[in-house]
C-alpha cells in the first residue's frame, strides 16, 4: 500500500487548508486512515483518524477546528483544517492500518510522505 499526501502549504493564522491522502495498491483490507504530525523539536503526535465505517477520533488540540472524512470509493482521507494556529505548524503524515485494534491512535502499518503545514501569526 502506498499513501500519497498533498495539500500542505504556508498560511496565516485563522486560515484553512485541506490535506488529502490517497491510498493505492492492496487497499482492500485497510481498516482505518488518519493523520499524525511532528512539529519542529517535538515528538510525533496523533491528530485524527477515521475507520472504514466512519468512526472518528480527533486530538483535543484540534477538536472544533479540524474535521476528518473519508471517501472509501477513492481510498482517500481528507483533513479539513480551519482556524489554523501557529502551533499547528508541523509536518503532517498520513497513516493507514489494517487492524481494528490499533484504531484510532496506534495506526502504524503504512505511512505516507509528510506534507508541511506552516502557519504564521
Amino acid at each position: 500500500v502506498q499513501l500519497q499526501a498533498s495539500g500542505g502549504g504556508a498560511v496565516q493564522a485563522g486560515a484553512s487548508l485541506r490535506l488529502s491522502c490517497a491510498a493505492s495498491g492492496r487497499t482492500f483490507n485497510i481498516y482505518a486512515m488518519g493523520w499524525f504530525r511532528r512539529a519542529p523539536g517535538k515528538e510525533r503526535e496523533f491528530v485524527a483518524a477515521i475507520s472504514y465505517s466512519g468512526s472518528t477520533d480527533l486530538a483535543d488540540s484540534v477538536k472544533g477546528r479540524f474535521t476528518i472524512s473519508r471517501d472509501n470509493a477513492k481510498n482517500t482521507v481528507y483533513l479539513q483544517m480551519n482556524s489554523l494556529k501557529p502551533e499547528d505548524t508541523a509536518v503532517y503524515y498520513c497513516a493507514a492500518d489494517r487492524q481494528r485494534g490499533r484504531f484510532p491512535r496506534g495506526m502504524n502499518d503504512y505511512w505516507g510522505q509528510g506534507t508541511l503545514v506552516t502557519v504564521s501569526s
